[in-house]
């Protein structure tokens, strides 16, 4: 079957086959499967962070650009009164029109460091404008819950314009940090890092990171089931918000169990990380299962101390290493008995 060009897309619009409107469409899906996604095998997870080396020597151009330009707003503001919104306002539209140039280019690397750039210029200008850092100091939180959520607007509002997916990941995590906030100002500081994931701890700050990351994953399965065959960039924003919700959700039940210490909790602890790994495979995104475990080796081996974790490292290795290399025939099994139950007109193919 030979493939389709802008000139049979023009013609299928001059006799009413198509309106410009599905042309256009079809056109913009057929542009955002080339590159790495049309070399992918079957059943593979699309990924992209960089088209080309000189996508990267653009992030570097910006990274100085933005380095530069901070430099001047910080020497700016300190000498004017309202100067750090004003600088602020200038750095967004700066960044907006780079991004209109870059982003509808279709270049991934630049998008991401703009999308970054763009946010870390909002939350500068209002945490300028409207933090406390003497309260801070202090440990007096009230006044950043407003920041983070502002920002979190000011994200929302470039990512409906551009669609960026790496967006999903920075408002995921705002999310999380004003919920974190609001915890603490209702319940106190945590003492520990461990407080975020221990469910034995006597503060909600677990409660909270396990339900932030339901809501997120939730999110990401919206954007998944719409989009099953991932075609479109609605996959993409599903893969950015399995990276935020997986160490929520899974690293909460892990370091609980670990913090248990017997060998019934790692037992248990095991089972678990099964059972995510059954979910992974049935929504066939290995993105979820890496963040969820990468991470849980990665604090077991600081906050557990690497106590009693060995031998879990281990086997999770052997494991990872295993489902990788078999990963479309196991999914192909796992899936077989669950078609009756499951949509799976929702979820990628498994055949």
């Amino acid at each position: 079957m030979s493939d389709i060009d802008q000139k049979d897309l023009r013609a299928a619009v001059g006799s009413g086959l198509l309106t410009e409107v599905q042309a256009v469409g079809l056109l913009a899906l057929a542009q955002s499967r080339q590159g790495m996604r049309e070399n992918l095998d079957p059943g593979d997870e699309p990924f992209e962070l960089f088209r080309g080396f000189n996508e990267i020597f653009i992030v570097i151009g910006l990274s100085i650009l933005a380095t530069g330009w901070w430099m001047v707003a910080g020497l700016n503001f300190r000498s004017a009164a309202g100067g750090a919104m004003g600088m602020t306002l200038l750095g967004a539209a700066v960044f907006w029109v780079l991004s209109e140039y870059f982003i509808r280019r279709r270049m991934v690397a630049p998008a991401i460091a703009l999308t970054i750039l763009w946010t870390l210029n909002a939350a500068f200008g209002l945490f300028a404008t409207m933090a406390e850092p003497f309260m801070i100091a202090q440990r007096q939180y009230d006044s950043l819950p407003p920041v983070i959520m502002l920002t979190i607007s000011a994200v929302a509002i470039y990512w409906a314009r551009f669609r960026v997916p790496f967006a999903m990941a920075l408002m995921a995590l705002g999310v999380f940090g004003v919920a974190v906030l609001l915890t603490a100002i209702r319940a106190g500081n945590p003492q520990t890092f461990a407080e975020f994931f221990m469910l034995s701890s006597d503060g909600p700050f677990a409660w909270v990171t396990l339900l932030v990351g339901l809501l997120v994953f939730a999110t990401a399965m919206w954007f998944d089931t719409s989009d099953p065959h991932r075609v479109t960039r609605r996959s993409a924003q599903g893969f950015w918000l399995h990276l935020v919700a997986a160490p929520a959700l899974v690293n909460t039940i892990a370091l609980s169990l670990l913090d248990k210490g017997s060998t019934d909790a790692r037992l248990l602890l095991l089972g678990c990380l099964l059972l995510f790994a059954l979910i992974a495979i049935i929504i066939d995104r290995r993105s979820f299962l890496i963040a969820a475990i990468g991470y849980s080796v990665v604090l077991s081996a600081t906050v557990a101390n690497g106590d009693g974790v060995a031998l879990i490292i281990l086997l999770l290795g052997v494991f990872l290493v295993a489902l990788g290399a078999f990963w479309t025939a196991i999914r192909a099994r796992v899936m077989a008995p669950l078609s009756g139950i499951l949509p799976v007109n929702r979820l990628p193919p498994y055949h």
